[in-house]
């Protein structure tokens, strides 16, 4: 039996959260780019959980919890930032955003995303990419931005009465 990826099992999020923050700050400081408090915490409530947020969702914590009065441009300059350093991905079907969980490679997003608990989880592999480079190629098609979403019922869900 497989085991399920870590965001279909229960666990302490706090080690997402602060791996997630400890790349970010690592990736930055070699990019030479600022990874700023806004942008952090940005990042810090997109690994909440493994489920993608929305941009409205963070700007609500940020009112709610942080009390700031951020607009949502601000929001939205703090994700660009985020998914230019390939910290985060965009779920174009949620309009969404999940923590990436190899920033330090260059990749495409490709996930299984549960229609019920609404886990977001990022597949490794590179075949899907390189078959469709591969297909592009063929049809003389040029790609300019790939993410693959699968929708389905992780093993959790299905598991459950």
């Amino acid at each position: 039996m497989t085991i399920p990826p870590l965001a279909c099992r229960p666990h302490d999020h706090s080690h997402c959260i602060s791996q997630a923050l400890a790349e970010a700050e690592n990736l930055c400081s070699r990019q030479g780019v600022r990874l700023t408090a806004l942008r952090r915490r940005v990042l810090e409530l997109v690994w909440q959980s493994h489920r993608p947020l929305g941009a409205y969702d963070i700007l609500a914590v940020l009112s709610e919890q942080d009390g700031r009065r951020a607009a949502p441009p601000t929001v939205y300059r703090a994700l660009d930032f985020l998914l230019e350093q390939g910290l985060v991905h965009r779920i174009a079907s949620l309009n969404a955003f999940v923590g990436c969980n190899r920033p330090d490679h260059a990749h495409h997003g490709q996930f299984f995303i549960c229609r019920q608990c609404h886990a977001a989880i990022e597949l490794a592999g590179s075949a899907i990419s390189e078959s469709i480079l591969v297909s592009a190629r063929e049809l003389g098609f040029r790609v300019e931005r790939q993410t693959v979403e699968v929708v389905g019922l992780c093993a959790n869900c299905q598991a459950a009465p």
